[in-house]
C-alpha cells in the first residue's frame, strides 16, 4: 500500500514538473534552441485597441451598416500607455479619424509589433543565422539577423531592422529603423520614427507562444511600456498562409454622396 502511495506521489510530482516545464518538451532545432517554426495567430482583440475597450458599432452605424467592434481586455502592462500631453492629443485626434487614417485601412504594412497581433496568421521559418517572419496581411515580411555582427538600419522602413539573439529558451529581437507611418492599433495609438521595440518570444508549450514587446519612443511616451499576449499555433492539416489581396477602403465607392446628404 505504501509503495502504491509513493508511486502516486512520484507520478503527481512528475506531472507537475511536466506542466511547469512544458517548453522543455517542445521540439528543438539541431542547434538546441526551441523550434518556433510554424504558423501562428493571436486570439486577442489587441488590433482593435491595446487597452481595455467595450463593444461598439462599426464605422457606418448611422447609415445602417453593420461592423461591430468586439469588446476586449487590454494587453498593456499596468493598463496605461504613458503618452506625453501633446502626443495624447494626437492619439485622440487619430481616434476620431481612425476610419480613414488608420494605415490598415489603406492596406499599408502593419509594422512592429502590430503585425504580430493583427487578426491574420503569420509564419516563422527558423535557421541559425536568420529567422524569417512572413505575414499574410499585406504580404509583408521581415528577416531577423541572428548572427553576432549586428545589422544597422540603412533607411527607415515600415517593418524596421531586426537583430535577434537567444536568452536561454527565449528569442529576443531588437528592432529599430522605423518610419513614423504605422499605428499600434485601430484606436489611433501611434509612434514617431524614434520607435525602439524589443520583442520576446517564449514557447509555453508546443502550440502556445508567449509574446512580449517593450516599446520605447522618447518623442511620444514618457517612459518605456510593455504589452504581452499569447500566440496560438495553427495545427490544422495542411495549414498555410493564403494570398491576401488588400483593397484600400473607399467610403465614396460604397456610399457615394449619401453621407453628405445626411449631414
Amino acid at each position: 500500500m505504501k509503495r502504491i502511495m509513493r508511486t502516486k506521489l512520484y507520478l503527481s510530482a512528475f506531472a507537475i514538473f511536466v506542466v511547469a516545464n512544458a517548453s522543455l518538451f517542445a521540439a528543438r532545432t539541431f542547434d538546441g534552441h526551441p523550434d518556433l517554426s510554424g504558423i501562428w495567430q493571436t486570439m486577442s482583440t489587441a488590433n482593435w485597441d491595446l487597452q481595455d475597450h467595450p463593444a461598439a458599432p462599426g464605422p457606418f452605424f448611422q447609415l445602417g451598416a453593420v461592423g461591430a467592434i468586439p469588446s476586449g481586455q487590454g494587453v498593456v502592462e499596468g493598463g496605461e500607455i504613458p503618452y506625453k500631453p501633446e502626443a495624447l492629443k494626437q492619439k485622440l485626434e487619430n481616434f476620431k479619424n481612425r476610419w480613414k487614417d488608420d494605415p490598415e485601412v489603406k492596406c499599408y504594412m502593419g509594422g512592429i509589433p502590430r503585425s504580430n497581433y493583427m487578426p491574420y496568421p503569420f509564419q516563422i521559418v527558423q535557421t541559425p543565422k536568420a529567422i524569417l517572419m512572413d505575414y499574410e496581411y499585406a504580404s509583408s515580411n521581415r528577416v531577423i539577423n541572428m548572427e553576432k555582427k549586428q545589422v544597422e538600419a540603412s533607411v527607415d522602413t515600415w517593418m524596421g531592422t531586426a537583430n535577434g539573439h537567444w536568452e536561454g529558451d527565449t528569442l529576443v529581437v531588437d528592432n529599430t529603423g522605423f518610419n513614423d507611418e504605422s499605428w499600434f492599433d485601430r484606436a489611433g495609438d501611434f509612434h514617431s520614427d524614434q520607435l525602439h521595440v524589443v520583442e520576446r518570444f517564449t514557447l509555453a508549450d508546443a502550440d502556445h507562444l508567449n509574446y512580449e514587446a517593450t516599446i520605447e519612443d522618447p518623442q511620444v511616451f514618457t517612459r518605456p511600456w510593455k504589452i504581452s499576449l499569447t500566440l496560438y499555433r495553427h495545427v490544422e492539416k495542411n495549414a498555410q498562409l493564403t494570398e491576401f489581396k488588400c483593397v484600400p477602403f473607399a467610403e465614396e465607392l460604397l456610399y457615394g454622396d449619401v453621407r453628405k446628404k445626411t449631414k
